[in-house]
């Protein structure tokens, strides 16, 4: 399993300026490199709380200062965005990272890039499918005028996909891979978003493409401390998005139970957030995990705290274990 980060750039609590918040980021993808983590996203976002819009830029910075890791937008909001020109970014970070660049698209779960770039929401729909198809002819076709070509071919395009079974479908249908963003309730009941994307693939004459489960979640060497810490930026954060949307406020006790076993968020010690990602690849048998640390604005101490306790002692845990489960294939002689 490869196992990574994803993050917004968040400037909930503005004592960090953009600047700082991006410098801090560079340092913090730096830092996942070099223990080992195998996938580094970068999210958009065009708000005053959030200090990436141009995921492609901050990643082509991070391919200077890191030699291993794949880095990826998490996502590209296709729909408001330029298909042709999302992957000329994507190519020319593919050509600077030496082949390590992709692209994760969604549809978004902010609107404030449609009435920004001058589409209509009445359009969020067809403007994804119509813009995800160009995105496609474009990667697989070098005879549309459209330059660089990447050095990966093909350049590896994901689809994110929230709570819309139809997106499932959709992706396998295309025989793309699938990260599903699993922030809320108990991930039992995304089994079957997984099972729709491969039953779609092998329908559609494709092999089963990867899934990737995305979740939030922070690592301290104990689960207390782990709790404690997170949970204030976590519910400043979602309390300030659900007083948008009208979500009731985040209580204590529902941030305890959402870190649970059987809970959405992987808050906890390193054993517990293993032991988590063990019991949903017994659910899911997903290919990737990318967990989301920066819910709110945590320290960018305690960030790099959390990245080397997952590099340095969850992902090999959980690496190790895999391999154990792995069935012995049978050698002729």
């Amino acid at each position: 399993m490869e196992l990574g980060i994803y993050t917004f750039g968040e400037l909930a609590s503005g004592e960090t300026s953009p600047a700082d918040r991006l410098r801090n980021l560079l340092e913090e993808i730096e830092l996942a490199d070099e223990v080992g983590l195998d996938v580094f996203g970068v999210g958009e976002h065009h708000r005053p709380d959030f200090a990436v819009s141009a995921p492609a830029v901050v990643l082509a910075a991070a391919a200077a200062r890191t030699k291993r890791i794949r880095l990826s937008s998490a996502v590209s909001v296709i729909s408001s965005d330029d298909p042709i020109r999302v992957f000329q970014d994507f190519a020319t970070l593919d050509l600077l990272s030496g082949g390590r660049a992709e692209i994760m698209v969604g549809r978004g779960s902010f609107i404030e890039s449609f009435p920004l770039f001058g589409y209509s929401l009445s359009d969020y729909d067809r403007l994804f499918e119509d813009k995800l198809e160009r995105l496609l002819e474009v990667r697989e076709r070098d005879d549309l005028g459209v330059y660089p070509r990447p050095l990966q071919d093909p350049l590896p395009v994901w689809v994110a996909v929230g709570g819309a079974p139809e997106s499932a479908v959709r992706a396998g249908r295309l025989g793309l891979p699938m990260a599903l963003a699993i922030i809320g309730g108990m991930p039992e009941r995304f089994a079957p978003f997984a099972e729709l994307h491969r039953r779609a693939a092998v329908e559609a004459g494709h092999e089963p493409p990867p899934l990737s489960i995305n979740s939030h979640g922070f690592v301290a060497p104990t689960s207390q401390e782990a709790a404690d810490e997170a949970f204030p930026p976590f519910a400043q954060m979602m309390n300030r998005i659900g007083r948008e949307r009208g979500w009731p406020p985040l209580a204590r006790q529902d941030f305890e139970a959402a870190r649970t076993l059987r809970g959405a968020n992987f808050v906890g010690s390193p054993q517990q957030v293993v032991d988590k990602i063990l019991f949903q690849h017994e659910i899911f048998g997903h290919q990737r995990f990318l967990i989301q640390f920066s819910v709110g604005s945590l320290p960018h101490a305690s960030l790099m705290r959390s990245i080397e306790l997952f590099g340095t002692e969850v992902a090999p845990a959980v690496r190790a274990e895999l391999a154990r489960r792995e069935p012995v294939l049978a050698v002729d002689e």
